[in-house]
């Protein structure tokens, strides 16, 4: 990719139309759009994410980095917090804080409806700062996925 910052030109805008879909190291499908990869960002990386049905996420955490996301459509709950023993229900308009380095593990309760959220993250990177935590896995999995919002 050509450098965007170069010593003799400027920082350009760009527009970016929506990359191949790739499933990152949490196993979910993501739709990269501005990251260092594709526009040479330096703070800053969005991306569409997708849950099918019934699918979730391994449990993870981002290393240094703060994430917003914003969901679009159908409903998504998380387990977070240090043993993930924190529950939330995402609901399409809301917007949700993901602390830097906070342990959560996203999950689509729907067994028809995929989930299909909006993602920025101060990492421009795509999957970088993705620290997968497979020790918290089982404190999740012996659980009922709930649906309530609790």
């Amino acid at each position: 990719m050509p450098d965007q910052h170069s010593a003799t030109s400027r920082p350009q805008c760009r527009l970016v139309r929506a990359g191949t879909p790739f499933v990152g190291k949490q196993g979910l499908t993501y739709s990269p759009a501005i990251s260092a990869e594709t526009v040479g960002a330096q703070a800053i990386h969005m991306q569409m994410l997708s849950i099918p049905p019934g699918g979730r996420a391994k449990a993870h955490k981002h290393a240094n980095h703060e994430t917003a996301i914003h969901a679009i459509s159908g409903t998504s709950c998380m387990w977070y917090g240090e043993r993930l023993e924190h529950h939330m229900t995402i609901k399409p308009g809301d917007y949700l804080y993901i602390p830097a380095n906070v342990p959560h593990l996203p999950y689509n309760p729907s067994q028809t409806e995929p989930c299909i959220a909006l993602i920025a993250r101060t990492d421009p990177n795509e999957q970088e700062s993705v620290v997968l935590l497979p020790e918290l896995e089982h404190l999740v999995l012996p659980r009922a996925l709930p649906t309530d919002g609790g």
